[in-house]
């Protein structure tokens, strides 16, 4: 990106302005009259405040929003083409098909934004020139700038479109870009730790010296992308297994039998052991009783689980990503630094396991990680969460009381309502 280009005639307006153009908006959304959508095209917003206003379908084409506070706005299907978007802070806003196609969002800050379906290609805004006929605008030069990348830690960037892109050392640490478009992007240095990539098209995709350790890559189209230097540690791929394949095993007599063996009480049928196993072969395993499973460190990723019984079970260090446990028994089940981000927890029971009439077994995730999980409506009744991430968890509905929450992150966690009361 150039530095020398000569900057665009914005015209500049202030907060009042600002607000009075947001609220007209407003009316047109409530269908009150006197309303008008909220254009912003070429007008220079640096600086201000749109913290939690609704923006939805907005027009900011080419304007300039360096260091603009968009914290919680909601701007679906707004327009950013072309805008210079350096330093603009997107905290958890919702920009869900946005087009930003062009748009400079060099050190911005989209943490926790989502970005469901946006598109992120390159695209680039002309202005007339009394010399030229026209002339390419470019994002304005900022030597403080210049070396910083976008930060996108867990971002939604579902089914996005970023072809092309140039997010050189940018972070997009635990972001969700599931069938993300990435073809031909530069993201050279870009950290990927944790990302759920699956599905995402990396063709032609130059990652050299990029951060993927932990990253989810099943399904990805990968042809002639560039990992010269790049971490590869714990990455999840289709032929990249973590453990032994669960696909050599007997695995379907294996459940059967400890099926078998819970609704018999021990008598008949045996319990199955799945320690340090990648089961993601097995795609669903609802309706199962697995009471009392082992699988420490086991790989469960995308499994479809709903409903499933693992009262007591063992799943210290499994890999839970993205698992669907919707309605699951896992009360007294041993969690201990597991990993369940994004998983879907809605209505699951993760109370404690009475084991003998005057004794419970609470629920153990101890160090867990929770990032991004729906966990609504969900039991944790007595639960151990000491040193768990909750990081931008859901939780509405959620019961927590008598629950050990010591060291628990809770960063952006919805719908958070602690009930110490027994």
């Amino acid at each position: 990106m150039s530095g020398t280009a000569p900057s665009a005639a914005r015209r500049r307006i202030d907060q009042q302005e600002l607000d009075a153009i947001c609220a007209r908006h407003d009316r047109l959304w409530q269908a009150k009259p006197g309303g008008a959508r909220a254009v912003f095209a070429w007008l220079d917003l640096s600086g201000l405040s749109l913290a939690g206003r609704n923006l939805a379908d907005a027009d900011f084409a080419a304007a300039c929003l360096i260091e603009t506070d968009l914290t919680g706005a909601r701007l679906d299907n707004a327009t950013f083409f072309g805008a210079d978007m350096q330093d603009v802070i997107l905290v958890d806003a919702s920009m869900r098909r946005a087009d930003l196609r062009g748009a400079c969002l060099r050190g911005a800050n989209l943490t926790g934004a989502d970005l469901f379906e946006a598109d992120l290609r390159e695209g680039t805004i002309a202005a007339a020139d009394s010399k030229l006929g026209f002339r390419v605008v470019e994002a304005r030069a900022r030597n403080d700038t210049q070396a910083s990348g976008a930060c996108l830690v867990g971002a939604n960037l579902e089914r996005s479109k970023l072809t092309g892109i140039v997010a050189v050392a940018a972070d997009f640490s635990d972001a969700i870009m599931k069938d993300c478009k990435l073809v031909r992007a530069n993201l050279k240095q870009a950290s990927f730790r944790g990302a759920d990539m699956a599905g995402a098209d990396l063709s032609g995709a130059d990652l050299s010296g990029a951060d993927l350790s932990d990253a989810v890559l099943v399904g990805a189209k990968m042809a002639m992308w560039r990992t010269d230097g790049a971490n590869m540690t714990r990455v999840l791929t289709d032929d990249r297994y973590v453990g032994n394949p669960v696909d050599r095993m007997p695995a379907a007599e294996m459940l059967s039998e400890h099926a078998r063996w819970c609704e018999m009480e021990g008598a008949a049928g045996q319990p199955s052991v799945f320690d340090g196993v990648d089961l993601r072969a097995l795609r669903s395993i609802t309706g199962y009783n697995l009471t009392a499973l082992s699988a420490k460190g086991a790989v469960f990723y995308g499994l479809n689980m709903e409903g499933v019984q693992l009262q007591g079970a063992h799943l210290e260090d499994a890999d839970l990503r993205s698992v669907n446990l919707k309605g699951a028994d896992l009360r007294g089940a041993r969690l201990a630094r597991a990993r369940l981000n994004g998983a879907d927890l809605r209505e699951a029971q993760l109370g404690p396991l009475m084991i003998a009439q005057d004794r419970l077994l609470p629920a153990d995730l101890t160090g867990a990680c929770l990032k991004g999980a729906d966990l609504s409506g969900a039991d944790l009744k007595r639960a151990n969460l000491t040193g768990a991430d909750l990081t931008r968890a859901t939780l509405r509905g959620a019961c927590l009381r008598q629950a050990d929450l010591t060291g628990t992150i809770t960063t952006a966690a919805r719908g958070l309502k602690i009930d110490a009361a027994a």
